[in-house]
């Protein structure tokens, strides 16, 4: 199995048996994420840090990127980015769903996305669901929050800082708290 099988897998299926080959095939890509996070997390220069992280993803580089370390990843290899993407410190990406980050999109502090549930019947527990989370293009996401996996979260958007967003955010619309709902709307805004 490669990365490209393994994604087109996870996309068509959604579901990864405890112990299949996909299963195994995802502790594979565990493991190469950590080696690559430990120079990447060690980094303090932005074009070697711009470097290894879209080495650790297996894309090339995009323009206006930047990262501040340290961030964290269990696979790595579902991650998209378009330009001029900004993540802030102490983030945490469960990508194996798929993780697609549109352009101009800003993350702050401790941003957890995660892409996999486990199966609520305890004998299966080691299974898990897979959904692609989806950012688009000049979202603001605030330090804290939580993007569960499946959601769209739209154009313009801004998830505020300690949301759990648990579903597919409209454009331009603010949400926050647990879960998040809509707050407010990006144009009613003036500052």
């Amino acid at each position: 199995m490669d990365i490209g099988s393994f994604n087109e897998y996870v996309a068509e299926n959604g579901y990864i048996r405890a112990g299949s080959p996909e299963h195994e095939f995802m502790h594979g890509l565990a493991s190469g994420a950590r080696k690559a996070l430990k120079k990447l997390n060690a980094a303090t220069d932005p074009a070697k840090i711009r470097k290894l992280f879209f080495s650790l993803i297996g894309a090339p580089e995009r323009e206006g990127f930047s990262l501040f370390p340290p961030f964290y990843t269990d696979c790595g290899k579902n991650i998209t980015v378009g330009d001029n993407v900004f993540i802030n410190m102490c983030c945490c990406f469960q990508d194996q769903g798929g993780i697609e980050i549109g352009s101009g999109v800003l993350i702050g502090h401790g941003v957890y996305i995660a892409t996999l549930n486990h199966a609520f019947d305890p004998s299966r527990r080691g299974d898990m669901t897979a959904a692609r989370v989806k950012i688009c293009d000049d979202v603001w996401i605030g330090s804290g929050a939580r993007i569960l996996p499946g959601v769209t979260i739209g154009k313009g958007a801004i998830v505020a800082m300690g949301a759990v967003v648990t579903k597919d955010v409209p454009a331009r619309a603010i949400v926050a708290g647990v879960p998040a709902r809509v707050t407010g709307n990006v144009g009613d805004r003036t500052e």
